[in-house]
């Protein structure tokens, strides 16, 4: 048998044409191909789904209960497979605890070293926290100079009022001859009444010695010292002072921490969270905006959302805050902007006094009270915390937006974890680094002998891990960014660094587009990265569309030569240069340059509109200011965190949606942005799936399945019937299975594991009943539509204008090769993003509508790219405005205006390197997009 290849026999899943291939190991291997040509389905569906399965098969039969049974992949043979680890591009946990210091187990690792070498320092007094052994405090008593006059004293009473007469008789009776009160030494025999109301201080002096050589007397005086005063003592000499402390708190304060240990820097553990917010550094809280939308109405005329439908009426919860603002003189028909802030005080968080009013209800009973009354935000704010009804929650909670925690500040940890310092910084301080930074502080770190034999493993480790982020290209990102907000390929990037981490050899990686959100910049180093991981003696099998990574590899699988039932073919096979040679390999064409998209004729100087937004400081953004020429296709770029997506999505497309009437929508920070009234709608298309279950399909998103209904009730059969047009609509009762209520598939749910789908043993899977699959339309019944490509749809209805339009605009954008049923959660991002592109597509331009896209050829080939950028500029050519960020060079060159933002990622970015065409960028030397524009103009 050979293992130096993985040897495919008879691959059939999904689209595969009973193909054979032999794929050679310990190499880095490139499957590409246009999109829907089957490339997804060798790779992960038959070669990681194979190697996963046998891996599982090998476990024991109790360990295999628990993983679930995995299906054989239809394939007849496949050799010389191993051990198989699938990085892909579905996003991380969403869970608000997660963040990229714990995916990363970065901060696992921190915690530790937090624990181990970690000194705690007093919030107030800025003084190291330090526990002291008597000895080691004997020690420090022994480096005085010999026959130095010492006075230990023990400081019982710190800053209390009263006589404390009690308290001293009790000291006489114990022996004890001398007190030091408020700084004076006396004698506890001659001590007079003490003033009742001032704060004293008093030391007992517990032994007064000459230094010599007597070990002994000094410990046992320290440890009665420490014992009287529950943990502190005091060491006097030629007018200076040494505290010691046995616990772990401050001398001056008091303020104690506890034993150092891991769990102590966890947020997710109630030992170390802010006890607050529980860890998540956010709270629930009014929103002013939502509560208040249109400041310039009074309260009598609704300004306040939450009173709107019972201002002036018998409404007891009006009656009280009725009284509230009787009390204050507050006027309702005053325009809530003119309030004064005292007055908005009031009636957002309640009066400061004591009130008594009365309350009549409805029978004529008269209620008298005195109290506090509460403002609008605390009432709405306790009711959701108390509230047992779900509509009453979700009523509440249109109100309350996430805020900060006002205990920790969003640092999601105790007062005692923060108190711990590691070169100066606290673990909070710390994961607000980027990677970047974080790498230069673990080189500048200088510790102890001590704290260095201690911290050594731990410190390679974290070193280690940052380097590997960094490496990929992820060096802008902090360690305290929620998972969930990462980006598909920022996610499946941090995947492959802890990959690497684990120093594995003898795996198959299969990895699914890594180039994703990636700048042309930051390729390189990806690129010596996936030749780490081969060199380690590893396989990778990577799906990709990028050139500079094809190029760098050292075989390519080119899977076509269509999509669909035109693909799943091996067209090419072998290094680069054999496939661009290979006449029938269309990647192979693009890579030599024989086909390419051509760079347009002309720039669009746009409409003569435009929209400005003026002093952006979201996130990065440092108060930069931008014009956006409208009526042309323009494209955003910058190398990855740069503030592209902060410029783009949280500042213009929520700012402009919050002016279009969305105020639910929060804009980023910005001073204004002017011209908004040249836009009358914005179209985000952005790469969410089209809906979150296995219902949602492109024939309803894109509203042909609509038509289809229509077309199939107007049948003799269906009118013979009864059958209207709900009838064939899966998702109400009639003509769906009810077994599966028109899933066609069953969700078993699996504690502790991910959900298990079935298909449905009543239906079948066709998700309709037997009585409505008996009507039909050319020889199809309704399931039979739901089961055609796009392509083979448009054939099937090609007499019929209405649907023939909106499956046109699906192959319009590349998609003519996805079943019109396919379940909405098994499309990729940038296929999602394509379906929606097309439903707006079908939609008359008004000249006056804004579309923005956030990397729409995230999983597309060049092929397919080429018709992308056709389709945004046939938008264009209709009247409408085009905003995308990229950083594919290809459509950067077809743009009309480019923005490029930077130079670099995180704190280093946030700046406009230029604007122009893109001659205008490739011309700009601190540009890093116009130094890659420059090479793909010059081809042409």
């Amino acid at each position: 048998m050979n293992h130096d290849y993985i040897d495919i026999k008879g691959a059939r899943e999904n689209n595969l044409k009973n193909i054979d291939l032999k794929i050679p190991r310990d190499k880095f291997v490139i499957m590409t191909g246009v999109s829907g040509s089957g490339k997804t389905s060798l790779a992960f569906d038959t070669i990681y789904a194979e190697g996963q399965r046998r891996y599982v098969e090998s476990l024991s039969a109790y360990a295999r209960q628990f993983l679930g049974n995995s299906e054989k992949p239809d394939v007849d043979s496949i050799e010389g497979l191993s051990p198989a680890i699938s990085i892909d591009q579905k996003t991380t946990s969403n869970n608000p605890r997660s963040t990229v210091g714990t995916v990363t187990e970065i901060y696992d690792y921190l915690r530790l070293l937090y624990a181990r070498i970690g000194v705690p320092y007093c919030p107030t007094h800025n003084e190291p926290i330090t526990s002291q052994t008597i000895k080691q405090m004997v020690d420090r008593i022994m480096e005085l100079e010999d026959k130095t006059r010492l006075t230990i004293l023990s400081p019982v009473i710190k800053a209390k009022k009263g006589t404390h007469k009690d308290f001293l008789e009790k000291l006489t009776k114990e022996g004890y001859i001398r007190v030091r009160i408020d700084g004076e030494m006396r004698l506890l025999e001659e001590v007079d009444a003490l003033e009742k109301n001032k704060k004293h201080d008093i030391d007992v002096v517990v032994d007064r010695i000459v230094k010599g050589n007597d070990r002994s007397r000094l410990h046992d005086s320290l440890e009665t010292a420490l014992k009287l005063s529950d943990g502190l003592a005091v060491v006097a000499y030629n007018e200076e002072e040494i505290l010691f402390s046995s616990n772990y708190s401050c001398k001056y304060c008091g303020f104690s921490v506890p034993k150092l240990e891991p769990r102590l820097f966890s947020f997710n553990a109630p030992f170390g969270a802010c006890d607050a917010c529980k860890g998540l550094g956010i709270t629930q809280k009014v929103d002013v905006d939502y509560l208040i939308p249109d400041k310039s109405k009074s309260i009598a005329e609704g300004g306040i959302i939450y009173y709107k439908n019972i201002y002036g009426t018998e409404n007891l919860e009006w009656q009280k805050f009725a009284a509230l603002l009787d009390y204050y003189d507050i006027d309702v028909h005053k325009p809530i902007k003119d309030f004064t802030k005292k007055e908005l005080e009031y009636v957002l968080y309640g009066s400061k006094d004591i009130i008594d009013y009365k309350l009549h209800s409805r029978s004529g009973t008269q209620m008298k009270k005195s109290e506090f009354i509460e403002g609008v935000c605390t009432l709405i704010e306790r009711r959701y915390m108390e509230t047992t009804s779900s509509s009453a929650r979700e009523w509440y909670g249109t109100f309350l937006a996430e805020a900060p925690c006002p205990k920790c500040g969003g640092k999601r940890l105790n007062e005692q974890a923060l108190s711990v310092r590691v070169g100066g910084l606290n673990i909070y301080e710390w994961t607000t680094m980027s990677v970047k930074q974080a790498v230069a502080f673990m080189q500048e770190l200088k510790l102890s002998k001590q704290e260095e034999d201690i911290a050594r493993l731990i410190l390679k480790e974290i070193s280690e891990r940052l380097s590997f982020l960094h490496n990929v290209g992820l060096g802008y990102l902090t360690l305290d960014r929620l998972a969930g907000t990462l980006s598909g390929g920022e996610a499946q990037r941090i995947r492959l660094a802890t990959q690497i981490g684990s120093h594995l050899s003898g795996v198959l990686y299969v990895l699914d587009e890594p180039s994703i959100g990636l700048h042309q910049r930051d390729n390189d180093r990806l690129i010596k990265t996936l030749k780490d991981m081969r060199d380690l003696g590893n396989s990778l099998i990577v799906v990709e569309h990028d050139e500079d990574t094809m190029l760098a590899s050292d075989y390519i699988v080119d899977i076509g030569p269509g999509a669909g039932i035109h693909g799943g073919n091996v067209v090419a096979a072998g290094t680069p240069e054999e496939v661009m040679a290979n006449p029938n390999s269309l990647t192979g064409q693009y890579l030599s340059g024989k086909l390419k998209i051509e760079v347009p004729k002309k720039r669009r100087k746009g409409n003569g509109k435009k929209l400005e937004v003026v002093g952006a400081s979201e996130n990065n953004l440092k108060n930069v200011s931008v014009k956006l020429p409208l009526g042309t296709f323009t494209v955003v770029t910058g190398v990855s965190g740069s503030g592209k997506s902060s410029l783009v999505n949280e500042v213009l497309s929520k700012g402009i949606m919050h002016a279009l009437g969305r105020t639910r929508m929060k804009p980023g920070k910005c001073k204004k942005i002017k011209g908004i009234e040249n836009i009358d709608k914005i179209i985000d298309i952005s790469q969410d799936p089209i809906g979150r279950t296995p219902r949602s399909n492109p024939a309803t998103y894109t509203g042909v399945f609509d038509d289809i209904r229509e077309l199939f009730a107007q049948t003799p059969e269906a009118k013979m019937r009864g059958y209207e047009k709900g009838r064939f609509s899966f998702n109400v009762k009639g003509g769906r299975c009810e077994a599966c209520q028109g899933d066609g598939i069953l969700r078993i749910s699996m504690h502790f594991l991910p959900d298990v789908y079935v298909p449905c043993e009543e239906c079948g899977g066709k998700r309709y009943n037997d009585e409505t699959l008996q009507v039909t339309y050319k020889g199809k019944n309704i399931y039979d539509v739901l089961e055609m490509s796009v392509e083979e749809a448009l054939e099937f209805f090609s007499s019929l204008h209405k649907i023939k339009h909106k499956l046109q605009t699906l192959k319009d954008v590349g998609l003519d090769y996805i079943k019109l049923g396919q379940s909405a959660t098994s499309l990729s991002g940038g296929e999602a993003q394509r379906v929606k592109l097309a439903s707006e597509l079908q939609r008359k331009a008004t000249g006056k509508t804004l579309f923005v896209l956030d990397e729409p050829t995230t999983g597309l080939h060049t092929h397919d790219v080429k018709k992308l950028i056709e389709v945004l500029q046939r938008i264009v050519d209709n009247g409408d405005s085009v905003l995308v960020i990229e950083h594919n060079l290809d459509v950067i060159k077809c743009a009309d205006y480019v923005i490029d933002i930077g130079a670099e990622g995180g704190d280093e970015g946030g700046n406009i390197i230029a604007c122009g065409t893109p001659e205008q960028i490739a011309q700009v030397e601190e540009s890093y997009t116009g130094k890659y524009l420059k090479k793909v103009l010059e081809k042409g």
